[in-house]
């Protein structure tokens, strides 16, 4: 029967002399269409790790992808599909008939998902994004982001420095990809991203990659004016280079564990934290974000002024006013702080 089904010609003799019989019986539930979609469009179509071919089977059936779920497992079986069913995400074409599906399936021909991140500030919030777009679950992936001697052979990275692997970026990946192969491939990537050209600006600035990204994650927290990253960077590298304190509000931020401070109090200021910059000198242990490609480049390229302070406009436009001295600092900053008690901000 298996060689029956390969030769189409075999069929069209049925046809010729079994008349609609023929095609009923026979053609229509093997070359006829089978797949349905709701809307007539291509449908996404997710087969599990683990899964047979009858799951997959019912599983066409629970998402109404098929009318004819007899002649699916009878073909499949025929076609030896229960013993090449892959994992992964596959795209089905409406009408499609049981044979097309079934060979396209077989073949493991899966389709990779975009996955695009712009930030995330801990690895909790990566993990539970991940673990929305592919197969792997949160708690999985948590588990290698914690796994202190398979990251020490990436770069002799730690689970507080983790993040720093991922570059925000748009990437293809299978939707089934294992949580240590999605690590590997965002490894991958960051390796390609600190090319020559950026360890070179790295080198001149007397920095290694984990202070520029450190700093660019404060600078990515300050602003997402692209066009004035430069400047601010600038500032932080010019406090970098004299020994002064950072005393960045977005570290101290982090230090409290609170991203939805408008106004950093003096209570703020105080709190114990290696992360708190106005309480410890020098850069922070590791990236309070994932920094943008943006941000980072932007601190490669800080802009060489004498700017030592900067502060939130007061005119709403999100952009920032810079200053040489502390006087002239401290004159834009009760324009901004009259602003906030304007507008009920505490």
């Amino acid at each position: 029967m298996g060689k029956i089904l390969g030769n189409r010609w075999i069929f069209i003799l049925i046809l010729v002399g079994g008349g609609w019989f023929g095609y009923s019986l026979l053609y229509k539930p093997f070359f006829g269409a089978n797949v349905q979609t709701a809307a007539g469009d291509q449908v996404e179509f997710y087969i599990p790790t683990g899964y047979d071919y009858r799951m997959v089977g019912n599983k066409l059936l629970e998402e109404k992808l098929i009318r004819d779920p007899k002649s699916f497992h009878w073909l499949a079986e025929q076609m030896n599909y229960p013993n090449h069913v892959y994992p992964g995400r596959y795209i089905l074409e409406n009408g499609m008939s049981t044979r097309d599906l079934i060979t396209l399936l077989r073949s493991g021909k899966r389709e990779p998902i975009t996955f695009t991140f712009v930030k995330f500030r801990t690895k909790e919030d990566l993990a539970a994004y991940v673990g929305e777009q592919f197969e792997m679950s949160a708690k999985d992936l948590l588990e290698v982001l914690n796994d202190a001697e398979f990251l020490r052979k990436h770069n002799g990275l730690t689970p507080e420095l983790a993040l720093m692997a991922f570059i925000p970026n748009t990437y293809e990946m299978h939707w089934h990809i294992k949580p240590k192969d999605f690590f590997e491939r965002m490894f991958k990537e960051y390796k390609r991203f600190w090319n020559e050209t950026r360890d070179a600006q790295r080198r001149k600035l007397n920095l290694n990659r984990r202070e520029i990204m450190t700093v660019a994650s404060i600078v990515e927290e300050e602003t997402n004016k692209n066009d004035e990253k430069s400047t601010i960077a600038g500032v932080y590298l010019n406090r970098v280079r004299k020994g002064w304190p950072l005393e960045a509000d977005p570290t101290v931020k982090y230090a409290v564990g609170d991203f939805t401070l408008r106004r950093i109090l003096n209570k703020h200021l105080e709190v114990q934290s290696p992360y708190n910059t106005y309480q410890v000198a020098g850069i922070p242990p590791g990236p309070i974000c994932t920094p943008s490609i943006a941000s980072i480049d932007a601190v490669l390229k800080g802009e060489r002024h004498k700017y030592m302070f900067f502060c939130a406009k007061a005119d709403g436009s999100g952009y920032h006013a810079f200053s040489e001295t502390l006087a002239q600092h401290l004159a834009y900053a009760r324009e901004f702080h009259d602003m906030l008690n304007r507008q009920g901000i505490k």
